[in-house]
């Protein structure tokens, strides 16, 4: 679970610089066994993965100077990580053309990840970047096939359940955008689709004992047409909204459903 809705922020606000702005990308944090870890990963990627022209996959990064108590880099350090992130991948760009697929930071390292054509001469071309432009950092340079992109599929791209951290980052930074106070609680509305009556009338006795006032409806132009509206005063920092989403989606998948997400209405700051 997110243990700093300011550490989610800051990379949320801070970490797109490095890399292309023609894609989508996205950030989440994970809990590890050593700490907190950030993945950035280009989401544009996920349905023509994998590449088979781009078999080999590079990872590089640094050291960091300075470290965060959770291990992540500290803003101070950022424009810094920026300029290597660029340096890396003008590098590249002139030997051959590398696909940018992510970025993790952990345990005071940053690394990026590239998905290369060749890998001819590609450690001797970095090693001299590295050494040229950033001799105070502590360099790391890894090759490997990686020809079914396990590397991006598994561990890059989200699962279902940081997925679900990654919509609700964007509804409360639209919040947070508008002025709102997130520690007032709020009715918070949720929407659910099932198949069948049957499957969705399963799901209400669930949805009563957790308090939840449903409302009914019928979408008979969507593939599943039979919709529940979920309505409880709930807060809606990340750590508190991501634990009732997360349960509400298992929940609904446990009966052939599907979560559609939240919405609630802003409280400003006074």
């Amino acid at each position: 679970m997110i243990k700093s809705y300011l550490i989610l922020t800051v990379f949320v606000t801070l970490a797109f610089n490095a890399f292309s702005q023609e894609d989508v990308w996205d950030v989440y944090l994970t809990e590890h066994e050593k700490g907190t870890g950030s993945t950035l990963v280009n989401m544009s990627l996920k349905d023509a993965a994998p590449m088979l022209r781009l078999p080999y996959l590079l990872t590089t990064g640094v050291s960091l100077n300075i470290c965060s108590p959770h291990g992540l880099p500290e803003k101070e350090e950022f424009n810094t990580l920026y300029q290597i992130s660029d340096t890396v991948k003008a590098a590249l760009n002139t030997r051959l053309r590398a696909v940018a697929a992510g970025t993790f930071s952990y345990q005071c390292k940053r690394i990026d990840y590239y998905y290369l054509p060749d890998t001819t001469g590609i450690r001797k071309l970095l090693e001299t970047a590295y050494k040229k432009n950033f001799p105070g950092y502590q360099y790391h340079i890894n090759i490997k096939n990686d020809a079914d992109w396990k590397v991006y599929l598994d561990s890059l791209f989200p699962d279902e359940e940081h997925l679900d951290q990654l919509t609700n980052q964007k509804v409360i930074l639209n919040l947070t955008d508008a002025g709102d106070d997130l520690s007032k609680p709020r009715m918070v509305d949720h929407w659910l689709y099932f198949k069948t009556d049957a499957e969705r009338s399963s799901f209400i006795p669930y949805g009563v004992k957790e308090k939840f006032k449903i409302a009914k409806s019928f979408s008979p132009n969507t593939r599943l047409t039979y919709q529940l509206q979920l309505s409880r005063t709930d807060k809606v920092d990340l750590a508190s909204i991501s634990l009732i989403t997360s349960t509400l989606r298992k929940k609904a998948t446990e009966l052939h459903g599907q979560y559609d997400g939240w919405e609630t209405v802003v409280i400003k700051k006074k």
